[in-house]
């Protein structure tokens, strides 16, 4: 992963006072198609973390923690939330799953 979405990652972190549970960091191409992701998905690069989001609480804290770190590519779901920063995609979007 690379040291710019850790970075990030770690500050959101500290944000929210809690573990991040990371349930998909790094891809292969190959998993990446096995799992469902889209051709050229920020994981293959090392630009996108899938975070756990146990709670409807929980999952408040790490969006408005990752809004102040910087990331403005996120996905939400029900368990998780996908952050991403991949620099060759459009920024300042968000999606549902």
């Amino acid at each position: 992963m690379r040291w710019e979405t850790v970075s990030r990652l770690d500050q959101i972190r500290e944000a929210v006072k809690f573990p991040l549970i990371v349930n998909s960091g790094v891809r292969t191409p190959a998993y990446n198609a096995q799992v469902g992701g889209v051709d050229g998905s920020a994981h293959e690069k090392g630009w996108a973390a899938d975070i756990a989001a146990r709670t409807s609480g929980e999952r408040y804290a790490i969006l408005i923690a990752a809004f102040d770190a910087g990331f403005r590519r996120i996905g939400i779901a029900k368990t998780f939330i996908h952050l991403d920063m991949d620099p060759l995609k459009p920024d300042a979007v968000a999606w549902l799953y």
